[in-house]
């Protein structure tokens, strides 16, 4: 009866059974581990648990307790990915974790989206970075040139020389958020930073000047028709 119940509740807490043959060598490893993870989750908790709405301490329980937890009920002292195994062709049905970091792997690579992505990154090997600068410092001296002569109420926020920027340019407006939210819903995307930046980024491999000069015609009839000025656009979002 005493070994059926032993036996029972190495089934339901495995730490029962693994926690016998923990080294202290093994102690050491998963401290660093510890303290890598902690460094990288804590602050990330704390930010979608704001972004979410939530008080901060929701975002630390909800990070926190469940690695305690499959700390004590979980089966695997690894990560069981399909990757991470010795074998991850062979389709055992027990997981032999891999050789030193190999075992890291826990997922299945997106393929298709990995396909995709290499296709698009052969743009790269015909182009030239400083061909690429060029290009973005022509298409953000337009756009300012353009929101300078059409939207008087915003002001130039990012440094005037195009030396001293990256491919984006900032302005300043007193309802900056709601009028980005009006720029998004006409297919103008854009970003909004407290208290009153919006902010427009320049991918000069694929936008044109036919781009920048509708983007500036509809952020002017959004300012002049003040289009910004509407409930759905005036409330605030987790995300801005």
């Amino acid at each position: 009866m005493k070994t059926d119940l032993t036996a029972l509740a190495k089934r339901y807490v495995p730490a029962l059974d693994w926690g016998r043959s923990y080294t202290r060598d093994t102690f050491q490893n998963d401290m660093i581990a510890a303290v890598i993870v902690t460094i990288m989750l804590i602050p990330q908790s704390l930010a979608y648990a704001l972004l979410a709405g939530l008080p901060p301490e929701a975002g630390l329980y909800a990070s926190i307790l469940p690695i305690i937890l499959y700390a004590i009920f979980g089966t695997s002292r690894a990560l069981a990915g399909w990757l991470g195994h010795e074998r991850p062709f062979a389709f055992d049905l027990d997981y032999r974790p891999g050789a030193g970091i190999e075992r890291m792997r826990v997922g299945t690579p997106p393929i298709v989206q990995m396909a995709t992505l290499e296709a698009a990154l052969d743009v790269w090997d015909t182009v030239d970075m400083t061909d690429i600068r060029h290009r973005s410092i022509s298409l953000s001296e337009r756009f300012i040139a353009g929101v300078e002569a059409a939207c008087p109420d915003l002001t130039l926020a990012s440094p005037r020389d195009p030396q001293d920027r990256g491919s984006q340019v900032s302005f300043h407006f007193e309802n900056g958020y709601a009028a980005m939210q009006a720029l998004i819903a006409e297919g103008v995307i854009g970003d909004f930073r407290a208290p009153d930046i919006m902010r427009f980024g320049f991918t000069p491999l694929y936008l044109t000047e036919a781009d920048i000069d509708g983007a500036v015609a509809t952020l002017a009839r959004i300012l002049n028709d003040r289009l910004w000025d509407s409930p759905e656009f005036l409330q605030r979002k987790a995300v801005t």
